[in-house]
């Protein structure tokens, strides 16, 4: 029995790469059946997100075959298989553990310690296993993944500062505007992400918050929680006169803002500073935006430098994080050598034993 992690993630590809391989909402379920299917036996686990594409796999199939059937599924949905060839990566075994651990203590993230993708895991799996994609393996993985995260967060200062996308984000506008109070901030789309944005915004006491969304509902009920106006999708470019930020992150598997909205819009605004975050994969913003006069547009590749500058802050907190995970990771491994081999015995001796009877047969 192999465990396999494929993947793409921000420390692999960029954000242009990444958006080729994006499987929405929509397309994650078939994805994830689809490599299901063709790997008969198989325990799968899909987690896609603005910053990886992760495959888990708990199989007796040879790592070759299983990289030709998430290749042929990724092809079959119009997803670049050159990209992902070129920039995937393979953890096997127990690399595979440690590499989950790591990834739901929020230690493989663009912005160390942060706290979404632990939740964003635990959704990966419910489904996976709500569709009958999990079995004993990757269920003991990726709960006891959970449990570690937990701990690590609990016992260690790893979510300290800023740890969150979402909140590097306002960080850097902070660096830009100085106070955000008297600033006008628009956020497209009404998700998870554009909650904890809207949140950490209305902490830094930003007063006048626009939220459009394409169902009007959600966007409502996210504006009401922060004194905001919600607007209809089609009605939220006729606010760009007076906007001061906007930051994006929807689920559109296209552009939603593009030079030809943007541009007409700046004569009224005085030429003001705009300033643009996308955090979409796909992106959601024109890169060719950031051409206009007064307009300045960060993707969530950008982030990075802060994300990088708060590094530096937390490597103490790093090793002390790491040496919890690994305590994890043993207890992990001994169950797994001890489970992994049973059930390669019990499959080598049902193929001896089917082996036989087809001998059998053929004598007789």
């Amino acid at each position: 029995m192999n465990l396999f992690c494929f993947g793409v993630s921000h420390q692999t590809a960029t954000v242009e790469q990444r958006e080729q391989l994006a499987l929405g909402d929509t397309i994650w379920p078939s994805a994830l059946a689809a490599v299901k299917s063709g790997l008969v036996g198989s325990e799968v686990v899909l987690i896609s997100t603005c910053n990886r594409i992760e495959f888990y796999l708990a199989t007796s199939i040879s790592e070759s075959v299983c990289r030709n059937q998430i290749e042929e599924v990724l092809q079959s949905l119009q997803r670049s298989v050159a990209g992902w060839q070129s920039y995937h990566y393979l953890h096997q075994d127990l690399a595979c553990a440690h590499h989950l651990f790591e990834v739901a203590a929020g230690l493989q993230s663009m912005v160390i310690g942060e706290t979404e993708i632990l939740g964003q895991v635990k959704t990966s799996y419910e489904k996976a296993k709500s569709l009958g994609a999990t079995g004993k393996f990757l269920n003991r993985l990726f709960q006891n993944s959970f449990s570690a995260a937990k701990e690590a967060r609990t016992h260690t200062a790893i979510t300290r500062g800023s740890v969150s996308v979402g909140s590097v984000a306002v960080e850097l506008a902070e660096r830009i505007f100085g106070d955000l109070s008297e600033t006008r901030v628009m956020v497209l789309g009404a998700g998870e992400t554009s909650e904890r944005v809207a949140r950490t915004l209305a902490a830094k006491g930003v007063k006048s918050m626009i939220v459009s969304n394409r169902s009007h509902d959600r966007a409502r009920l996210l504006a009401e929680q922060f004194s905001g106006i919600a607007l209809h999708w089609e009605d939220w470019a006729g606010a760009l006169c007076d906007t001061d930020i906007i930051i994006s992150s929807t689920s559109a598997p296209h552009f939603v803002l593009e030079r030809c909205d943007l541009e007409p819009a700046l004569p009224c605004r005085g030429y003001k500073p705009l300033f643009l975050i996308d955090l979409a994969v796909p992106r959601d913003i024109e890169p060719s935006v950031s051409l206009l006069d007064s307009v300045y547009l960060y993707d969530i590749d950008d982030l990075q430098t802060i994300a990088q500058a708060n590094l530096k802050e937390r490597e103490l907190e790093m090793n002390k994080c790491r040496a919890l995970l690994h305590r994890h990771e043993a207890r992990f491994e001994e169950w797994w050598r001890r489970e992994g081999t049973a059930a390669g015995s019990t499959e080598k001796a049902a193929q001896a034993k089917s082996e036989e009877a087809s001998k059998q047969e053929r004598c007789a």
